[in-house]
């Protein structure tokens, strides 16, 4: 996939997994087990989510960050992978994530970009944060190391819980955190990349479990968009 697209898709193929937790102590441990019972509750009552995403990413080397808004719509589907779509502005950009095939169209180039998440490289970036909201306790018992950070309060004034993940085996990120509120819900996420470069998604305004038609998760492409095979 071409480096300089601004919107990573490894995070919709990553598998996450997690074998055992590395909390602190005896206290840590409880809070983190009530934490992934909570979300677990969430994610099995999930069955829709749109919401304002806001994506922060920082660049190590040069010390600065770029901040992008938008709207995400995100639909779980029985047995397949989820629906996505990520609607950017200021550039206008728009993702759409179907059946292992992701499209990203950016219309003031008149341009397409297509192709599958499965072959898809590079690193995760803000559909990192709704691949967060699919995870269920058995999941993250597969391949992290989770270690509880503590109680935090977001830029939206969220109150939450924050724990690190770190991989168990060879990924091409160094790790994650989540950020979880009271109802299990993993409001924003950071992945940290083997350079230290890191992404910073926030998720805000939810509204859960709204109807949502398969048709809003389909870009369509206006005549004379040049078509690119990723």
């Amino acid at each position: 996939m071409n480096k300089f697209l601004k919107i990573g898709l490894p995070a919709i193929a990553i598998v996450f997994f997690l074998n055992t937790f590395a909390a602190t102590n005896a206290h840590g441990q409880g809070i983190l087990q009530e934490i992934l019972k909570r979300m677990d509750t969430q994610n099995k009552s999930l069955s829709s989510l749109r919401a304002k995403v806001t994506m922060v990413k920082e660049n190590s080397q040069l010390g600065d960050s770029d901040t992008t808004i938008g709207t995400a719509l995100y639909l779980p589907q029985k047995g397949k992978d989820a629906l996505v779509r990520i609607d950017w502005q200021s550039p206008e950009e728009s993702l759409a994530v179907v059946n292992k095939q992701y499209v990203i169209y950016r219309p003031r180039l008149r341009q397409a970009y297509v192709g599958s998440t499965e072959k898809a490289k590079g690193s995760p970036r803000a559909n990192n944060a709704l691949a967060f909201m699919n995870m269920s306790k058995a999941q993250l018992k597969a391949n992290y190391d989770v270690d509880y950070l503590g109680e935090a309060t977001l830029s939206s004034g969220d109150k939450t819980w924050h724990l690190k993940l770190t991989p168990k085996t060879k990924a091409s990120y160094k790790l994650a955190e989540i950020w979880v509120n009271s109802d299990g819900f993993p409001v924003q996420s950071k992945v940290v990349e083997l350079n230290n470069d890191s992404t910073t998604v926030l998720l805000t305004n939810l509204e859960k479990n709204i109807t949502l038609n398969g048709g809003l998760f389909k870009i369509n492409l206006p005549n004379g968009t040049k078509v690119i095979n990723s």
